[in-house]
């Protein structure tokens, strides 16, 4: 209620509580339906990520039984980044006199935070897949493998050792699962036709029937033409092997 001047002076206290609610119970709803979470009791404490970039004791302690696997900053880097923060926001620094810096974290910003999926990065896949240029797109996935390089990536912190390093003695590549038989465990995301477009959803299903694999068509299943066979009696690449059905709830 610490809020009440800054309404109109017909607005209520009643009002007021009203609006709260309705503007708290939007924001969870947006996140639930996100998530693919339609109970708020099953979205109370179930754990459904991992702990990134948090050392153990603060997960621990204020995030209790969430796996983490990559430990990170504590209270204290907390503490110190929340000062510096605030700092920025009160301190006597000519450039952020009006303004804040916007940071970049979210949109792509020149001199902002850095990001993986940068404008030249995105506009080069474009080319590459409109012209069906390999060169494109072998210019792309250097992009890409480089911000892994710049440790961007989680991916990027590592480095492989080869079991020489290690001391020990290489398998022999008889004795590894071919990838025929490896791909046929890959199985994409339920994204619903109405989620993705016609082309998107379609492309992902060609794909895992020329790799092997499976697509799931997400709850809104798939057009009657794709499960047709095709003309000459063969089955159509753009089938989906998973097929989901939405419950009527969501009608």
């Amino acid at each position: 209620m610490h809020m009440r001047g800054e309404f109109p002076k017909e607005v209520d206290a009643t009002e007021i509580v009203y609006r709260y609610i309705k503007a708290v119970g939007k924001g969870i709803l947006k996140v639930m339906s996100k998530m693919g979470i339609s109970t708020y009791q099953s979205y109370c404490g179930g754990q459904i990520f991992d702990a990134v970039g948090l050392n153990s004791d603060l997960v621990d302690k204020y995030f209790f039984g969430t796996a983490t696997s990559i430990e990170g900053i504590g209270l204290s880097e907390i503490a110190d980044e929340t000062v510096s923060r605030h700092h920025a926001a009160f301190g006597k620094d000519p450039v952020l006199a009006s303004t804040l810096d916007i940071g970049g974290e979210y949109a792509y910003r020149m001199r902002g935070e850095s990001h993986a999926w940068t404008p030249d990065v995105v506009a080069t896949l474009q080319h590459a897949v409109r012209g069906n240029s390999q060169d494109r797109y072998r210019e792309f996935a250097h992009m890409v493998n480089e911000t892994s390089v710049r440790m961007n990536t989680i991916r990027g912190l590592f480095k492989i050792k080869s079991a020489e390093v290690l001391g020990r003695k290489p398998v022999s590549l008889d004795q590894v699962e071919p990838a025929v038989d490896i791909v046929k465990r890959f199985s994409t995301g339920a994204m619903s036709f109405g989620s993705i477009s016609r082309e998107a959803h379609t492309t992902l299903a060609i794909a895992m029937n020329k790799i092997g694999g499976k697509s799931n068509t997400g709850e809104g299943g798939e057009e009657s033409d794709r499960y047709l066979p095709l003309p000459d009696g063969s089955m159509n690449p753009e089938r989906s092997a998973i097929k989901q059905i939405a419950s009527g709830r969501l009608a």
